[in-house]
């Protein structure tokens, strides 16, 4: 195929090109644009007063969460009982607190389970494909066709009712969802041209999916890692409210619920103060992770770094 001269035309001293402006770090531009959402910022706000309260609110109180006092058994909300106090006369306002410690770790846990297996896993079978792909997605759907309550009953069958059941079932089952999604965002990616040049410049498996597949994927990773944390959060809530997870006199906010709906019609602040805990901790993810969903999105980046 040849080429006609006149097909081009000469650029003259006249023409500007516009100068190379060099892309901001990826914190910097993701921060603009988390400060113009508003709900995002708000879901940060939520998340840290949370975890501030978790840690250091439990210790300034001279309250602690197993202490009973019948005497003040089912006091209203007061000075000196803020979220009043149970049946045992425990202080609500520390128990409420003690469960966030339990709800936010299991979001830790459920966090690094999807980002240590899940992505890896996915990614490490959407690059590599053929045969071990087909294996390893076996696996998953074998895995994933088992409900994780059936999980926590045959852990309780070996080991004691109790936190540590929530923590092997998220670890057998929880990445499944991560592995999916960021193997499918792998195939539609290692079509991409910049893959194939990356082999041709002898680049290793591990180092094309480090530096190049992964950080491609970090919008759908962010939004399904976000998503899970309130999902981990509330599913442990349910398991410790039908009595499979956390028990008592452990302070969790399932426990607090199921302990609560048996008072509900006579003392409904029981009830309302760990569920309104639940509730507000869940948006807060939400809306932290709808902000950072737009903050990572690569359209949204390239228009802010113009």
């Amino acid at each position: 195929m040849t080429m006609d001269a006149r097909e081009f035309e000469p650029i003259g001293p006249e023409a500007r090109l516009e100068p190379y402006v060099p892309p901001q770090k990826l914190r910097e531009r993701g921060w603009r644009q988390m400060k113009k959402n508003r709900l995002a910022l708000w879901g940060m706000a939520i998340v840290a007063v949370m975890t501030v309260l978790a840690v250091v609110g439990p210790w300034l109180s001279p309250y602690t969460y197993d202490a009973q006092n019948f005497t003040m058994a089912n006091a209203w909300p007061s000075r000196e009982h803020w979220f009043g106090t149970d049946a045992l006369g425990r202080d609500l306002f520390v128990r409420v607190l003690y469960g966030a410690r339990i709800s936010l770790s299991i979001g830790l846990v459920a966090s690094l389970i999807n980002v240590c297996i899940g992505v890896l896993y996915g990614g490490v079978a959407g690059l590599v494909g053929g045969r071990t792909e087909r294996i390893m997605m076996h696996i998953v759907d074998v895995l994933y066709s088992i409900p994780m309550l059936l999980y926590v009953i045959l852990l309780m069958v070996v080991f004691r009712p109790g936190l540590l059941n929530i923590y092997l079932a998220l670890g057998i089952s929880y990445w499944l969802n991560m592995a999916r999604i960021v193997r499918g965002q792998i195939l539609s990616l290692k079509q991409q041209d910049y893959v194939l040049a990356a082999r041709s410049c002898g680049a290793s498996t591990w180092q094309i999916l480090r530096r190049h597949m992964i950080p491609n994927c970090v919008g759908p990773i962010i939004v399904t890692l976000t998503l899970s944390i309130p999902d981990a959060i509330f599913t442990e809530a349910f398991l410790s409210f039908i009595g499979l997870g956390v028990s008592a006199p452990m302070a969790s906010w399932g426990v607090l619920a199921s302990e609560g709906i048996n008072s509900m019609r006579s003392f409904p602040f029981q009830l309302f103060f760990p569920a309104a805990a639940l509730s507000l901790t869940m948006l807060g993810f939400m809306f932290l992770g709808d902000g950072l969903r737009d903050a990572l999105d690569p359209q949204n980046q390239k228009e802010g770094s113009r």
